[in-house]
Protein backbone atom coordinates (compact mmCIF):
# COMPACT_ATOMS: atom_id res chain seq x y z
CA UNK A 1 0.00 0.00 0.00
CA UNK A 2 1.51 3.55 -1.03
CA UNK A 3 2.23 5.60 2.00
CA UNK A 4 0.54 9.03 1.85
CA UNK A 5 2.27 11.89 4.02
CA UNK A 6 -1.17 12.81 6.79
CA UNK A 7 0.31 16.15 6.84
CA UNK A 8 0.48 16.88 2.69
CA UNK A 9 -2.94 19.27 3.72
CA UNK A 10 -0.64 21.32 5.54
CA UNK A 11 1.38 22.27 2.79
CA UNK A 12 0.12 25.98 3.60
CA UNK A 13 3.36 25.85 5.28
CA UNK A 14 5.10 26.77 2.19
CA UNK A 15 5.32 30.28 2.72
CA UNK A 16 2.84 32.20 -0.31
CA UNK A 17 0.97 28.52 -0.87
CA UNK A 18 -1.41 28.91 1.85
CA UNK A 19 -4.28 31.34 1.13
CA UNK A 20 -6.06 33.71 4.09
CA UNK A 21 -8.44 34.87 1.52
CA UNK A 22 -8.25 33.37 -1.77
CA UNK A 23 -10.86 35.71 -3.07
CA UNK A 24 -8.11 38.77 -3.41
CA UNK A 25 -6.12 37.90 -5.97
CA UNK A 26 -2.18 38.77 -5.33
CA UNK A 27 -0.86 41.80 -6.54
CA UNK A 28 0.05 42.00 -10.07
CA UNK A 29 1.49 44.90 -10.81
CA UNK A 30 5.35 43.97 -10.77
CA UNK A 31 5.12 41.47 -13.20
CA UNK A 32 3.52 43.85 -16.17
CA UNK A 33 5.96 44.71 -18.28
CA UNK A 34 3.91 47.64 -20.17
CA UNK A 35 6.90 48.94 -22.33
CA UNK A 36 6.24 50.44 -25.71
CA UNK A 37 9.86 50.09 -27.27
CA UNK A 38 11.34 47.00 -28.54
CA UNK A 39 13.59 45.10 -26.36
CA UNK A 40 17.15 44.33 -26.86
CA UNK A 41 17.86 40.22 -28.18
CA UNK A 42 19.26 39.37 -24.66
CA UNK A 43 22.83 37.52 -24.78
CA UNK A 44 22.98 33.86 -23.77
CA UNK A 45 23.59 33.02 -20.02
CA UNK A 46 22.93 30.29 -17.57
CA UNK A 47 21.30 31.47 -14.17
CA UNK A 48 22.40 29.15 -11.32
CA UNK A 49 20.08 29.22 -8.14
CA UNK A 50 19.96 25.98 -5.98
CA UNK A 51 22.98 23.90 -6.02
CA UNK A 52 22.52 20.53 -4.25
CA UNK A 53 20.78 21.84 -1.59
CA UNK A 54 19.32 20.44 1.16
CA UNK A 55 15.59 19.83 1.74
CA UNK A 56 15.02 17.93 4.96
CA UNK A 57 12.48 17.45 8.40
CA UNK A 58 14.41 16.75 11.01
CA UNK A 59 12.18 17.65 13.59
CA UNK A 60 13.90 20.18 15.31
CA UNK A 61 15.14 21.33 12.00
CA UNK A 62 13.05 22.28 9.58
CA UNK A 63 14.56 22.75 5.93
CA UNK A 64 11.93 21.54 3.92
CA UNK A 65 11.34 25.10 2.79
CA UNK A 66 14.44 26.73 1.16
CA UNK A 67 14.98 29.99 -0.46
CA UNK A 68 18.05 31.00 -2.62
CA UNK A 69 18.69 33.97 -5.00
CA UNK A 70 18.79 34.46 -8.11
CA UNK A 71 19.91 37.23 -10.58
CA UNK A 72 18.69 37.48 -13.92
CA UNK A 73 19.07 39.69 -17.44
CA UNK A 74 17.17 42.85 -16.40
CA UNK A 75 16.38 43.23 -20.26
CA UNK A 76 16.65 42.16 -22.95
CA UNK A 77 14.03 39.12 -25.04
CA UNK A 78 14.40 35.46 -24.71
CA UNK A 79 13.32 32.81 -27.50
CA UNK A 80 13.64 30.06 -24.39
CA UNK A 81 14.09 29.60 -20.92
CA UNK A 82 14.53 26.19 -19.99
CA UNK A 83 14.59 25.23 -16.30
CA UNK A 84 16.84 22.21 -15.62
CA UNK A 85 15.88 20.98 -12.06
CA UNK A 86 17.56 17.77 -10.39
CA UNK A 87 17.35 16.16 -7.11
CA UNK A 88 19.51 13.91 -6.00
CA UNK A 89 20.28 11.67 -2.94
CA UNK A 90 22.42 13.55 -0.16
CA UNK A 91 25.08 11.23 1.51
CA UNK A 92 23.39 8.28 -1.38
CA UNK A 93 20.48 8.08 1.00
CA UNK A 94 17.37 9.20 -0.61
CA UNK A 95 13.87 10.21 0.58
CA UNK A 96 12.20 6.54 0.23
CA UNK A 97 8.42 8.17 -0.45
CA UNK A 98 7.07 10.06 -3.06
CA UNK A 99 7.08 13.91 -1.87
CA UNK A 100 4.65 17.21 -3.18
CA UNK A 101 7.76 19.73 -4.85
CA UNK A 102 7.60 22.92 -5.94
CA UNK A 103 9.61 26.20 -6.92
CA UNK A 104 8.69 29.48 -7.08
CA UNK A 105 9.16 33.13 -7.15
CA UNK A 106 8.62 35.38 -3.81
CA UNK A 107 6.79 38.20 -5.48
CA UNK A 108 5.76 40.23 -2.41
CA UNK A 109 7.02 39.92 1.71
CA UNK A 110 4.49 39.74 4.05
CA UNK A 111 5.02 40.01 7.71
CA UNK A 112 5.75 36.47 8.31
CA UNK A 113 7.16 33.91 5.64
CA UNK A 114 4.02 31.73 5.82
CA UNK A 115 2.50 35.22 4.38
CA UNK A 116 4.73 36.03 1.42
CA UNK A 117 3.00 35.71 -2.15
CA UNK A 118 5.06 33.21 -3.76
CA UNK A 119 4.22 32.70 -7.87
CA UNK A 120 4.80 28.86 -8.50
CA UNK A 121 6.75 28.15 -11.20
CA UNK A 122 7.09 24.47 -11.46
CA UNK A 123 5.54 21.47 -9.61
CA UNK A 124 7.19 17.90 -9.10
CA UNK A 125 6.73 14.54 -7.04
CA UNK A 126 9.93 13.34 -5.87
CA UNK A 127 10.64 9.10 -6.79
CA UNK A 128 10.59 6.55 -4.48
CA UNK A 129 14.72 6.68 -3.39
CA UNK A 130 16.14 7.53 -6.72
CA UNK A 131 17.12 10.89 -8.04
CA UNK A 132 15.46 12.68 -10.73
CA UNK A 133 15.86 15.62 -12.93
CA UNK A 134 13.41 16.99 -15.51
CA UNK A 135 13.30 20.23 -18.07
CA UNK A 136 10.99 23.31 -17.35
CA UNK A 137 9.74 25.51 -20.45
CA UNK A 138 9.32 28.60 -19.06
CA UNK A 139 9.11 31.60 -21.55
CA UNK A 140 6.21 33.04 -21.30
CA UNK A 141 6.96 33.57 -17.56
CA UNK A 142 10.08 35.84 -18.84
CA UNK A 143 8.31 39.05 -16.80
CA UNK A 144 8.81 36.74 -13.23
CA UNK A 145 12.37 36.10 -14.24
CA UNK A 146 14.07 39.52 -14.49
CA UNK A 147 16.52 41.26 -12.25
CA UNK A 148 17.12 39.80 -8.73
CA UNK A 149 14.40 37.61 -7.79
CA UNK A 150 14.36 35.24 -4.48
CA UNK A 151 13.83 31.95 -5.50
CA UNK A 152 11.27 29.15 -3.26
CA UNK A 153 11.80 25.71 -3.18
CA UNK A 154 9.75 23.09 -1.06
CA UNK A 155 9.76 19.58 -0.54
CA UNK A 156 6.72 17.45 1.97
CA UNK A 157 9.35 15.50 3.24
CA UNK A 158 9.01 14.68 6.82
CA UNK A 159 13.00 13.04 7.05
CA UNK A 160 16.39 13.76 7.23
CA UNK A 161 20.26 13.68 8.46
CA UNK A 162 20.24 10.88 11.15
CA UNK A 163 17.15 9.26 9.73
CA UNK A 164 16.84 5.36 9.23
CA UNK A 165 14.31 6.28 6.81
CA UNK A 166 16.89 8.47 4.67
CA UNK A 167 18.33 12.17 4.44
CA UNK A 168 15.62 13.88 2.18
CA UNK A 169 16.73 15.39 -0.87
CA UNK A 170 19.25 17.58 -2.66
CA UNK A 171 17.72 19.90 -5.02
CA UNK A 172 19.63 21.85 -7.85
CA UNK A 173 18.12 24.48 -10.31
CA UNK A 174 19.43 26.42 -13.05
CA UNK A 175 17.64 28.16 -15.76
CA UNK A 176 19.34 28.17 -19.33
CA UNK A 177 18.42 31.62 -21.11
CA UNK A 178 18.37 31.22 -24.72
CA UNK A 179 18.66 35.33 -26.46
CA UNK A 180 16.42 35.63 -29.45
CA UNK A 181 12.51 37.10 -30.41
CA UNK A 182 10.08 34.61 -28.65
CA UNK A 183 7.10 33.16 -30.76
CA UNK A 184 5.19 35.54 -28.65
CA UNK A 185 6.10 38.53 -26.95
CA UNK A 186 4.63 38.39 -23.07
CA UNK A 187 3.13 41.73 -21.69
CA UNK A 188 2.22 40.46 -18.10
CA UNK A 189 1.99 37.72 -16.19
CA UNK A 190 -0.57 37.96 -13.91
CA UNK A 191 -1.59 35.81 -11.06
CA UNK A 192 -4.88 34.52 -10.53
CA UNK A 193 -4.93 32.07 -7.83
CA UNK A 194 -1.28 30.90 -5.85
CA UNK A 195 -0.66 27.61 -5.48
CA UNK A 196 -3.07 26.53 -2.41
CA UNK A 197 -5.66 23.46 -1.85
CA UNK A 198 -9.14 22.86 -1.80
CA UNK A 199 -11.05 20.34 -0.26
CA UNK A 200 -12.61 17.93 -2.81
CA UNK A 201 -15.91 16.00 -1.99
CA UNK A 202 -16.93 17.53 1.82
CA UNK A 203 -19.95 19.89 0.73
CA UNK A 204 -19.51 21.82 4.36
CA UNK A 205 -16.35 22.51 2.70
CA UNK A 206 -16.50 23.18 -0.97
CA UNK A 207 -13.97 24.01 -3.62
CA UNK A 208 -15.48 27.45 -4.43
CA UNK A 209 -14.67 28.65 -0.80
CA UNK A 210 -10.57 28.52 -1.76
CA UNK A 211 -11.17 29.06 -4.82
CA UNK A 212 -13.37 31.82 -5.54
CA UNK A 213 -13.82 33.22 -8.86
CA UNK A 214 -11.38 36.25 -10.01
CA UNK A 215 -11.16 39.31 -11.69
CA UNK A 216 -8.21 40.71 -13.21
CA UNK A 217 -7.75 43.89 -15.25
CA UNK A 218 -5.92 43.42 -18.63
CA UNK A 219 -2.84 45.15 -19.55
CA UNK A 220 -3.30 47.35 -22.60
CA UNK A 221 -1.03 46.28 -24.67
CA UNK A 222 -2.32 42.95 -24.60
CA UNK A 223 -3.42 41.31 -27.83
CA UNK A 224 -4.50 37.64 -26.89
CA UNK A 225 -4.21 35.60 -23.92
CA UNK A 226 -3.70 31.81 -22.33
CA UNK A 227 -4.18 30.74 -18.67
CA UNK A 228 -1.28 28.33 -17.49
CA UNK A 229 -2.26 26.01 -14.71
CA UNK A 230 -0.63 23.80 -12.22
CA UNK A 231 -3.21 21.07 -10.49
CA UNK A 232 -2.46 18.11 -9.04
CA UNK A 233 -5.15 15.78 -7.10
CA UNK A 234 -4.16 14.19 -3.53
CA UNK A 235 -5.79 11.70 -1.05
CA UNK A 236 -7.03 7.99 -0.62
CA UNK A 237 -9.33 5.70 0.45
CA UNK A 238 -11.93 8.11 -0.05
CA UNK A 239 -15.40 6.94 -2.29
CA UNK A 240 -14.00 6.34 -5.72
CA UNK A 241 -10.55 6.26 -4.36
CA UNK A 242 -9.81 9.96 -4.69
CA UNK A 243 -8.50 13.01 -5.53
CA UNK A 244 -5.35 10.81 -6.47
CA UNK A 245 -6.41 7.63 -7.72
CA UNK A 246 -9.67 8.85 -9.37
CA UNK A 247 -10.11 10.63 -13.17
CA UNK A 248 -12.30 13.98 -12.97
CA UNK A 249 -13.05 16.82 -15.37
CA UNK A 250 -11.62 20.14 -14.33
CA UNK A 251 -13.24 23.47 -15.74
CA UNK A 252 -11.64 26.67 -16.20
CA UNK A 253 -14.15 29.68 -17.16
CA UNK A 254 -12.99 32.80 -18.65
CA UNK A 255 -15.94 35.35 -19.39
CA UNK A 256 -18.56 32.81 -19.17
CA UNK A 257 -16.71 30.23 -21.42
CA UNK A 258 -15.86 26.90 -20.30
CA UNK A 259 -12.40 25.22 -20.73
CA UNK A 260 -12.80 21.78 -19.71
CA UNK A 261 -10.02 18.87 -19.46
CA UNK A 262 -9.87 15.56 -17.22
CA UNK A 263 -6.86 15.49 -14.48
CA UNK A 264 -5.53 12.85 -15.33
CA UNK A 265 -1.92 10.55 -15.92
CA UNK A 266 -1.66 7.35 -17.74
CA UNK A 267 1.76 7.45 -18.96
CA UNK A 268 3.98 7.34 -15.28
CA UNK A 269 5.58 3.69 -16.30
CA UNK A 270 7.49 5.65 -19.55
CA UNK A 271 7.70 9.51 -18.27
CA UNK A 272 8.50 8.09 -14.71
CA UNK A 273 12.26 8.39 -12.81
CA UNK A 274 13.65 5.13 -13.55
CA UNK A 275 14.78 2.72 -11.09
CA UNK A 276 12.69 3.28 -8.57
CA UNK A 277 9.80 1.08 -6.28
CA UNK A 278 6.95 1.53 -5.27
CA UNK A 279 3.35 1.88 -7.16
CA UNK A 280 4.94 4.64 -9.41
CA UNK A 281 3.43 3.12 -12.73
CA UNK A 282 0.00 3.63 -11.40
CA UNK A 283 -2.23 6.61 -12.96
CA UNK A 284 -2.89 9.39 -10.88
CA UNK A 285 -4.56 12.89 -10.94
CA UNK A 286 -2.05 15.36 -12.91
CA UNK A 287 0.99 13.34 -11.40
CA UNK A 288 3.27 10.28 -11.60
CA UNK A 289 5.74 10.05 -8.74
CA UNK A 290 9.33 10.65 -9.92
CA UNK A 291 8.29 13.05 -12.94
CA UNK A 292 7.11 16.54 -13.68
CA UNK A 293 3.45 18.06 -13.37
CA UNK A 294 2.74 19.29 -16.84
CA UNK A 295 1.07 22.42 -17.17
CA UNK A 296 -2.90 23.08 -18.38
CA UNK A 297 -2.56 25.86 -20.68
CA UNK A 298 -5.83 26.94 -22.17
CA UNK A 299 -6.02 29.96 -25.06
CA UNK A 300 -8.24 32.22 -23.81
CA UNK A 301 -8.15 34.99 -26.10
CA UNK A 302 -11.55 34.79 -28.42
CA UNK A 303 -12.88 35.28 -24.30
CA UNK A 304 -11.47 38.44 -24.02
CA UNK A 305 -12.16 40.04 -27.50
CA UNK A 306 -12.06 43.90 -26.74
CA UNK A 307 -12.71 43.42 -22.67
CA UNK A 308 -10.78 45.51 -20.19
CA UNK A 309 -10.74 42.87 -17.96
CA UNK A 310 -11.28 38.91 -17.28
CA UNK A 311 -13.18 37.06 -14.64
CA UNK A 312 -11.65 33.26 -14.20
CA UNK A 313 -13.72 30.97 -12.57
CA UNK A 314 -12.32 27.22 -11.37
CA UNK A 315 -14.76 23.83 -10.62
CA UNK A 316 -14.68 19.94 -10.84
CA UNK A 317 -17.26 17.64 -11.69
CA UNK A 318 -19.61 17.05 -8.53
CA UNK A 319 -18.39 14.50 -5.79
CA UNK A 320 -20.04 13.73 -2.67
CA UNK A 321 -17.26 11.92 -0.55
CA UNK A 322 -19.40 9.22 1.38
CA UNK A 323 -16.37 7.74 3.50
CA UNK A 324 -15.68 11.05 5.27
CA UNK A 325 -16.10 11.66 8.98
CA UNK A 326 -18.85 13.63 9.10
CA UNK A 327 -21.02 11.65 6.44
CA UNK A 328 -24.37 10.72 7.27
CA UNK A 329 -23.88 7.34 6.13
CA UNK A 330 -20.57 6.11 6.16
CA UNK A 331 -20.15 3.85 2.25
CA UNK A 332 -18.16 3.41 -0.27
CA UNK A 333 -14.88 3.69 0.96
CA UNK A 334 -12.58 1.99 -1.38
CA UNK A 335 -9.55 0.66 0.68
CA UNK A 336 -11.60 -0.76 3.28
CA UNK A 337 -11.10 1.50 6.58
CA UNK A 338 -13.43 3.36 8.28
CA UNK A 339 -14.48 7.12 7.67
CA UNK A 340 -11.84 8.85 9.63
CA UNK A 341 -9.23 9.87 8.38
CA UNK A 342 -6.19 7.72 9.66
CA UNK A 343 -3.19 9.66 8.17
CA UNK A 344 -1.83 6.92 5.84
CA UNK A 345 -4.49 4.59 4.03
CA UNK A 346 -7.49 7.41 4.25
CA UNK A 347 -6.68 10.97 3.91
CA UNK A 348 -8.65 13.52 2.80
CA UNK A 349 -9.09 14.43 -0.76
CA UNK A 350 -7.65 18.04 -2.47
CA UNK A 351 -6.53 19.88 -5.38
CA UNK A 352 -3.64 21.80 -5.05
CA UNK A 353 -4.50 24.67 -7.92
CA UNK A 354 -2.09 27.71 -9.27
CA UNK A 355 -3.28 29.28 -12.17
CA UNK A 356 -1.27 32.56 -14.19
CA UNK A 357 -3.09 34.59 -16.67
CA UNK A 358 -0.51 35.43 -19.42
CA UNK A 359 -1.12 38.48 -21.72
CA UNK A 360 0.85 38.08 -24.65
CA UNK A 361 1.01 41.71 -27.59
Amino acid sequence: MRFVPPTLALFGLLAGCSSPAPDAPADAGALVDAADAAAPVGADVTVETFANTNLYFTGADNKRTVDAAGSFPSVGTYERITLHLALSCPSNKCDPWDRFGTLGVVTAKGDKPENDTVIELARFITPYGVGASWDYDLTDLRPLLTGDVTLRAFIDTWVGPGSAYGNGWSLSASFEMTGGVPDREVVGVLPVWTMHSGVYGDPAKPLSGSFAPQTLPLPKAASSFALRSLVTGHGQGNAGNCAEFCARDHTLSVAGHAHTQKIWRTDCAKTAAPGQQGTYTLSRAGWCPGADVKAWSVDVTDDLAGAAAATVGYDVQSYDNTCRPDASMCAACSLGTGCAYDGGNHTEPSYFLSTLLIAYR
